[in-house]
């Protein structure tokens, strides 16, 4: 396994001064941002280490994002980009799955291979309504990956954290049961998942077993904790929104059990990238935080992974 991180939260560094850093301090590989340029909709979101437009049109462009990561022995894990594909909103629907497409495209030109985002959910409207919607969206994106022949993982976090995502959250692909599902409707060998085990600890379900179940669907890890606080769940119940009882942490200070969870990808042989996703506002800041919340997580970290 190939120990990295998500740029996203060096988000004042360039491309260069990202992959500088990377490779400074011995990460293996990064899981670029790559959002619409200036278009920053919520936290963490909104970064742009990598333009895909200009990959597409530039080829000087593209050649320079290559050869400075050959240089800096630093692999791109995949171009990230976390929109909602499914939003009521028919503009913004388009605009994510068009820029999507570019990812895939730009995915290819660089020879890496893999676009990590979200299915999107329509938060209105039930679990059964938006897997029509995923009939309507999705085959064409897969169609253009197969095309491409770029894996797409898709994180499994809810995208339900405050009033704004509510009531049913802006990912629909929160849990087995509708992974099934969704594969079912799009049997592409090209779909699969970026596994992240902290949403399965704040919604009370076992992050272990998925892995087992779905090893041949796992493409991309993340490394990121989530700290369920009980004295909050105690007083607002599991239907509150879900940042009233629980906080994303680095890993090792919340309550994911990484020896178990890096035990399972060693047994289903997984040897991908595994990716620290920084989400800790007690790490933010400063630049000096920023960076001490990576170097701290990867020290932790490689006690599992050398």
């Amino acid at each position: 396994m190939k120990l990295g991180f998500v740029s996203a939260i060096l988000d004042t560094y360039t491309y260069e001064e990202m992959m500088d850093f990377a490779s400074a301090q011995g990460f293996e590989c990064v899981e670029a941002a790559c959002w619409p340029q200036g278009k920053a909709e919520r936290r963490y979101a909104g970064v742009s280490h990598i333009d895909a437009e200009r990959v597409l049109e530039d080829a000087a462009y593209a050649q320079h994002i290559v050869d400075y990561a050959r240089e800096k022995k630093v692999e791109i894990s995949s171009l990230a980009y976390y929109p909602n594909t499914l939003d009521g909103n028919l503009e913004k629907r388009e605009a994510a799955v068009t820029h999507l497409k570019n990812l895939i495209r730009a995915s290819r030109k660089l020879g890496i291979g893999m676009v990590t985002t979200f299915i999107g959910r329509d938060q209105t409207k039930t679990v059964e309504d938006n897997l029509e919607l995923v009939k309507e969206v999705w085959p064409s994106i897969l169609k253009l990956a197969e095309q491409e022949e770029v894996k797409i993982a898709i994180e499994n976090c809810p995208m339900l954290f405050g009033a704004d995502q509510w009531p049913g959250g802006q990912n629909l692909m929160t849990s087995p049961a509708i992974w099934k599902k969704v594969f079912e409707i799009l049997p592409s060998a090209n779909l699969g998942l970026n596994y992240d085990p902290s949403h399965f600890v704040w919604q009370m379900m076992d992050y272990i077993q998925p892995i087992y179940d779905f090893k041949e669907k796992i493409f991309h890890v993340h490394y990121k904790d989530i700290k369920v606080y009980r004295d909050r769940l105690d007083q607002v119940g599991i239907m509150a929104y879900p940042l009233d009882f629980m906080s994303p942490k680095l890993p090792g200070l919340g309550d994911v059990d990484w020896g178990k969870y890096v035990s399972a990808l060693t047994d289903i042989g997984y040897d991908g990238y595994t990716c620290i996703e920084v989400e800790d506002k007690a790490f933010e800041g400063n630049k000096e935080k920023v960076e001490d919340s990576l170097l701290l997580s990867q020290r932790y970290l490689k006690q599992f992974v050398i």
